[in-house]
């Protein structure tokens, strides 16, 4: 298990350093703010999305590693998606790191792939705000809440 929790870290490091989608989107049509003021996390959602499908998403913002690699991840799953899967891949992730998926047990919803990488987040109590926030901002936009998401 040491060389797959290695193998998580070195993922979660990169995305961190180098995240993926870190821009804004001009024509947005979905916009969301989010902010973890235990951590400091900051974000900004934005995301293009034409007949319920999500053609573009993006995000800007500054954050720890687990925050930053979190919505970098997150941007890349969700192109193409449906906002139906969109909200189901929220829902799984943060069951995932809200309530763990024990040995054996089905649960329902669309498989997480490369999100698995923030399973060994959920033992670090605290940092489950810095790995769900962008989630719960990218939800805030889809829903067109126009209310910054704050994690407390």
């Amino acid at each position: 298990m040491p060389n797959l929790r290695e193998l998580y870290q070195e993922v979660i490091l990169d995305h961190g350093k180098k995240p993926r989608n870190f821009r804004k989107i001009e024509d947005a049509n979905r916009h969301a703010r989010g902010h973890n003021p235990l951590c400091g996390d900051k974000l900004s959602l934005y995301a293009k999305v034409e007949d319920g499908i999500v053609k573009d998403i993006s995000f800007l913002g500054s954050g720890c590693a687990i925050s930053t690699a979190s919505a970098s991840m997150m941007t890349q799953i969700l192109k193409g998606k449906t906002e139906a899967e969109a909200e189901a891949l929220f829902n799984r992730f943060h069951h995932l790191l809200t309530e763990g998926e024990k040995e054996g047990e089905v649960v329902e919803g669309p498989e997480l792939g490369k999100l698995d990488v923030f399973t060994g987040v959920r033992e670090f109590p605290v940092r489950v705000k810095c790995a769900t926030l962008p989630w719960h901002t990218m939800h805030a936009a889809l829903l067109n809440e126009e209310q910054p998401v704050s994690t407390e």
